[in-house]
Formats: structure tokens, C-alpha cells, sequence
């Protein structure tokens, strides 16, 4: 969940080591630090808090050399603190990383005989002590940072600096990502690409179990075995303003904004111009030829796989099973002949999600990834990849990558109804012209901003919510209270509307508000029956639902925010955009911190 960087470059390294770590301070605002060697001399500065708090330190106290690494944390092992935060430096060597080391303790013990005392409540500080203990054995740099991560247990990317090494740094992953940057004369370490954009548009991914040796002008990889490996270097292109957050006051607002843009590319780029046949770009893949389908995500991903298997049930008629990566992986379901495995995850980078797809590996007919960046390691992993198109997302509650995930998922499963036949030529093209009006359709949700910020004022003073929804708006109402949760620190819930009755209504009173998402569709009237015995119990309802449903239900109740009618099968990425509203205005009333919630990241790379 850190985010790490280096640079072996011409010009001096902390104002570029702190320009990329705000680059990568979505991954983690706990503490931030840099070390730096200037004329072979280590040094280092570290501050508690969000990054603007390094910046203003390294002001008055700053850090000469054109050598560096840098880290943002999101704590696993130890406090917030200066003592905890990276880099961690053991007499001549820093060093930086993200990822849990699982068997510190035993290195600890291992070191404890040798007379080494330990000053933090973190696992990287023992990276850091063993990689000095092996140099006063008389290794070199690089083979004492080889030999200590030989030693390690876990998941990690790490960055090693040394005193009185001016142009090395070395560096290695083993399940968290790391991204090697190539300049003129410069050479470059990343959590991803995000961070190094500025600088370079060449990139080499290293692989699992891969470290690196860089010099200002040579990259040694090798891999696990200790072999020499050739790794692809790549030209990306990064969107630097979607890296900004523009006239908008946070980066979540100018996401949920961007939505209607983002997803038209999403449609465009699986919907030819004049066709009605979903077409998967650079891949070959057919439905008829599998017997069911297994999805498996963390997060607001996982709800979107929750609403995709109603699609895929009712549109394609295909069984489907939808998991949370971290049980699934636990569990070892078995996975029979003719299974597609389909893997979402916005980064790419999920621990449990890539753990999964590893399980899944050699067991399931074909893996499938719905990913937000191409070159991450769950797509690189998949057999085909298929890319949501919605580019740098910033804000920690995840907007705009939700809306893009349901659209590809939903003309997958419109394509899985056309390989197995379950839906006639008229429907599919039915299904279709409605898709490309959706970004029309979102822009008018979005004019709803007024209503919905009125309705958020009422919702911040409560303590707890409740979100209600059938069908296709369940999954979504699970979301929905899953961004009041993140962005604003109110309790929420989300239930099936059905499942009031059998213990949730115990809750209701004239306190509690419950978000009700029911667009006119043919569970409507049931729906509205579960919202009339919330009123009853004078619970405060907050109806969302398009012109004919709040005529015919809106009388009585505490809010309303009114929807454009909409194709059934796209009101879950329609009224994304209300519940996203609604836990962004919410937490704004609030005063919470939108972008960077507390306790929160990013990008889970550890389990």
C-alpha cells in the first residue's frame, strides 16, 4: 500500500523526490521520507503526517545529493511516527519498502544473536539491519542486499541506498510492484508508472522475484534463481492532467465529473462505430465454449462483479459464482474444466485479487482481468486483459473506475449472450443503443448535483444509514454505503430491500435515514413496499428513483433525488453517480478529508 521511489539522476534529488511522491501519496499519507547520498554521505528526513508536512521540513532543513530514494506509508507494523517512518537506516544503508516481511521475527532473533539492537516497531527495519550486517562481514552492497532478500518471507518492493554510493541503487519485488524508469543519463524506481511520468515515458516492470542493479547509465535484472533476465522496456503513456485536480476542489469531484467521458471511451472501444457486437481488442474469446463463470475481486470491484452476475444470469444464462479475493484463495474451491476465471481490480496490483488469479492459474479454462492500468501484474498475469479505459484515478473512493468496470462487464455479458445465443439480434442491438446514450444519461444525473448536496446536509448528522435495494440496485446499495463509510466516517449498511423484514428493521427509527435506490423497474412495487414499513416506523427516507417512480411513491418521504429514465440493464451505472454524490457532499458537510480518508488507501498490495 506504500509508495516508493528513487532516482540516480543529474540534478538534485529531493524536490524530485517529493514532486513523485505526491504522485504516489494515494497509496498511503501516514508519514513520508526521503534519504539522499551527497559526496558519499547518507542522509535522510522524515516527517508524521501527509506529505506537505516532508516539504515544509525539507524547507528548513534540506538534503543535498543528486542520489535518493523516498517512501509514503500507509502503516502495517508500528504507529504513525518519525521512529516508524521509512526510509529505515542502519549505518550505511537505507532502505525503503512496501509489502510485509512475514517472518521479521525470526530475522530478529537471527539478529539478536549477533548483538544488534532494534529501535522501531516495523518489519523493514530489519531489512535494513540484516543488509548492515552482511556489509560488516566485508560483502559488497549488492550482495549484502541480494543476500537479505534471499532471506525474506512475504510480499515486498524495495529500494536500497548505501553510504558513500553515489550512483547505485538496488532494488527488488517479490508480490508488490516496482517499475524501473530510463532517462538521459537517469535512472528511476517507482511504485508504478504514475510516479515516473514526469520524468520518463520508458519503463521496465520487473517480475515476480526479480532485483535490480541501476547506475546512472545500466540496469541488471536477475531473477529469483539468481540468473541474468532480459525484461521488455516499454513506452506508456500517462494523461498528465487527468493527474490534476483542475477547477475542482478534490480529486473524487473532478472524478465523479469525469464519468460521462470515461465511459464513452469504455464504450467506444468495445462497440464499433454502426455495430451491435461487443468486439474484445487483440483478444479471442468465446462464451459458448464455457459452463460457468467465476469472478472474484476486493472492494468496491467485488460489487461490481456482484452486479455483473445478474447480467451474465439473466442476459446470457450463464451460472456464475462471485467471490471476495481474500476468502476465495482460502477457501480452494475447486475449479472445473470450461470455467472462466475473471479477475477486477482498478490498480491491477491487488494482493488477495492476484493471489486468487495465481490459485486459478492451470485450473480454470481461461483467466480473464477487467484492470484500469494494462501493464500491472493481474494483467500482465491474464490470458486476456481487458482494460476499463478510465484513466488516472487520484481519490482514494473509487468513482469513475466503478462506472467504467460495470460497462465493460455489462457488454461482456452482452457478448456471452450473443456466443450462446440467449438473446435475439433485436435484443442485443436494443441493449446496445442504450449503452452508447449512457454518457447523455449520466450528464443529466450529474445536474441532479444541487438536490443531492441538499439531501447530504440532512445526511451528515446522522450516525448510522442504511441502503436499500432489489435486484440490479442491491449490489449498488451495498456500494453506496460503502462510500458513505470511506469519505464521511458514518456507519452505513447496505441490504436487499427484501431483508429488511428479517432483522435491519430492528434498527429503524425516527433517526436512522435509509437511502432507498429504485428506479421504476419490475421490482419497483415491492420496493416501495419495503420503503412504506420504514416510514411506518417513522425512519426518514431518502428515495432515489426517476420521474415516474417518485411520482407514484414519493409522497411522505424525507428526500428525494430524481433520475433520468434509463435502459433497466444500466441503472446500476447510473445511479452509481447519486450514490457517489451523496457520500461525497456528505463527508464535505462533515469536514473529513475526501480524497485521503483515514486508515485508508489507495492500492492494497498487501493482504
Amino acid at each position: 500500500m506504500c509508495g516508493i521511489v528513487g532516482v540516480l539522476g543529474k540534478h538534485e534529488a529531493a524536490p524530485i523526490l517529493v514532486e513523485a511522491l505526491k504522485r504516489l501519496e494515494y497509496r498511503g499519507y501516514d508519514s513520508a521520507g526521503i534519504a539522499t547520498v551527497n559526496d558519499g554521505v547518507l542522509g535522510r528526513r522524515r516527517a508524521v503526517g501527509k506529505l506537505v508536512n516532508l516539504s515544509d521540513l525539507l524547507v528548513h532543513d534540506p538534503l543535498p545529493g543528486k542520489s535518493g530514494i523516498g517512501h509514503t506509508r500507509w502503516a502495517t507494523h508500528g504507529a504513525p511516527s518519525v521512529n516508524n517512518a521509512h526510509p529505515h537506516k542502519a549505518g550505511p544503508v537505507a532502505v525503503v519498502h512496501n509489502g510485509i516481511v512475514e517472518n521479521y521475527r525470526e530475522l530478529r532473533a537471527e539478529l539478536a544473536k549477533h548483538g544488534v539492537a532494534f529501535k522501531t516497531e516495523t518489519d523493514t527495519e530489519t531489512v535494513a539491519l540484516m543488509t548492515e550486517h552482511h556489509l560488516n562481514t566485508g560483502l559488497s552492497p549488492v550482495e549484502a542486499a541480494f543476500k537479505t532478500i534471499d532471506k525474506l518471507e512475504g510480499a515486498f518492493a524495495l529500494a536500497f541506498l548505501f553510504d558513500g554510493e553515489d550512483d547505485l541503487i538496488v532494488a527488488a519485488r517479490k508480490g508488490s510492484p516496482l517499475a524501473i524508469g530510463h532517462g538521459d543519463g537517469e535512472m528511476y524506481v517507482g511504485s508504478d508508472a504514475i510516479a515516473l511520468a514526469p520524468l520518463t515515458n520508458q519503463i521496465t516492470y520487473l517480475e515476480e522475484g526479480d532485483r535490480a542493479v541501476l547506475t546512472r547509465t545500466s540496469l541488471e535484472i536477475r531473477n529469483e534463481a539468481g540468473e541474468l533476465a532480459n525484461r521488455e522496456k516499454r513506452k506508456i503513456k500517462v494523461d498528465h492532467a487527468r493527474a490534476d485536480k483542475g477547477e475542482h476542489k478534490h480529486f473524487m469531484a473532478k472524478e465523479i465529473a469525469e464519468q460521462p467521458i470515461v465511459v464513452a471511451e469504455a464504450i467506444r472501444s468495445y462497440l464499433p462505430t454502426g455495430g451491435d457486437r461487443v468486439v474484445l481488442p487483440d483478444a479471442e474469446l468465446d462464451f459458448s465454449k464455457l459452463d460457468r463463470l467465476t469472478m472474484v475481486a476486493c472492494g468496491t470491484a467485488f460489487y461490481a462483479c456482484l452486479t455483473a452476475k445478474y447480467w451474465f444470469e439473466q442476459l446470457a444464462k450463464m451460472p456464475v459464482e462471485v467471490d471476495i479475493a481474500s476468502e476465495f484463495r482460502y477457501r480452494e474451491p475447486p475449479i472445473t474444466g470450461r470455467t472462466l476465471a475473471l479477475f477486477v481490480s482498478q490498480s491491477g496490483e491487488t494482493a488477495d485479487t492476484l493471489a486468487a488469479l495465481r490459485y486459478c492459474e492451470g485450473k480454470a479454462d481461461k483467466i480473464v482481468s477487467v484492470v484500469n492500468v494494462p501493464e500491472s501484474s493481474i494483467a500482465r498475469e491474464s490470458d486476456i486483459a481487458l482494460p476499463i479505459h478510465a484513466g488516472v484515478e487520484i481519490g482514494v473512493a473509487s468513482t469513475k473506475a466503478f462506472t467504467c468496470q460495470l460497462s465493460v462487464l455489462l457488454m461482456l455479458a452482452l457478448k456471452a449472450a450473443a456466443d450462446r445465443g440467449t438473446l435475439t439480434d433485436e435484443e442485443i442491438a436494443d441493449h446496445t443503443a442504450a449503452l452508447r446514450g449512457l454518457p447523455t444519461v449520466l450528464n443529466t444525473a450529474l445536474d441532479q448535483n444541487r438536490a443531492i448536496r441538499k439531501a447530504a446536509q440532512r445526511l451528515s448528522e446522522a450516525r448510522d444509514v442504511l441502503f436499500l435495494g432489489r435486484g440490479l440496485m442491491y449490489p449498488l446499495a451495498m456500494e453506496g454505503a460503502l462510500k458513505l463509510k470511506e469519505i464521511s466516517y458514518i456507519h452505513a449498511e447496505g441490504y436487499a430491500s427484501g431483508e429488511l423484514k428479517h432483522g435491519p428493521i430492528a434498527l429503524i427509527d425516527k433517526h436512522m435515514p435509509v437511502v432507498v435506490m429504485a428506479p421504476r423497474d419490475t421490482v419497483f412495487d415491492k420496493t416501495v413496499s419495503n420503503m412504506q414499513e420504514v416510514m411506518a416506523r417513522k425512519g426518514k427516507v431518502i428515495l432515489v428513483s426517476d420521474d415516474d417512480g417518485i411520482d407514484e411513491a414519493g409522497d411522505g418521504v424525507w428526500s428525494t433525488i430524481r433520475m433520468p429514465h434509463v435502459h433497466t440493464s444500466l441503472a446500476p451505472i447510473l445511479y452509481s453517480v447519486p450514490a457517489q454524490l451523496l457520500a461525497y457532499h456528505t463527508a464535505v458537510a462533515k469536514g473529513t478529508d475526501v480524497d485521503q480518508p483515514r486508515n485508508l488507501a489507495k492500492s492494497v498490495t498487501v493482504e
